[in-house]
């Protein structure tokens, strides 16, 4: 399930995206009713990762790291919330086997995940944040 922290970020993102330069937090947590505190703490976990640039002063603010078609749904996610994987077994990046798993080769479960996760990879790597915007809240492809 995606996080609030998650929902967040994306809503904050967008944001950045359709505003096309900087904006301050208060102006991102105002128009996305987002917590600033809150708000500060994703940015700044957005920054670490490199998909914001954070600048102080009058003229201050954050403003995308790259174009907004360069940065997918996936980017953000798993920025925030991990892995977009079911379960550690079917992750590319820190694999480990499950806390219950008898034997890798013979579940039947993992199969079903890497698929999911194969599917989920797929379409939240395609919706950039510049197809969110063109799309404006449209469930149209």
């Amino acid at each position: 399930m995606l996080s609030q922290k998650a929902r967040y970020a994306l809503h904050a993102m967008i944001h950045l995206a359709r505003k096309g330069e900087a904006a301050t937090v208060a102006e991102i947590a105002q128009a996305e009713d987002i917590p600033r505190k809150y708000l500060e703490q994703i940015l700044s976990a957005l920054g670490t990762r490199g998909l914001v640039v954070g600048r102080r002063g009058p003229q201050g603010g954050y403003r995308l790291a790259r174009g907004a078609e360069a940065i997918s749904y996936a980017d953000i996610l798993r920025c925030i919330d991990g892995p977009l994987a079911l379960a550690p077994c079917a992750t590319r990046k820190g694999f480990r086997t499950c806390d219950d798993c008898q034997s890798m080769e013979t579940c039947e479960i993992r199969p079903v995940l890497i698929e999911c996760r194969e599917a989920t990879a797929r379409l939240l790597e395609a919706m950039t944040l510049a197809r969110a915007v063109e799309r404006g809240g449209s469930l149209l492809p």
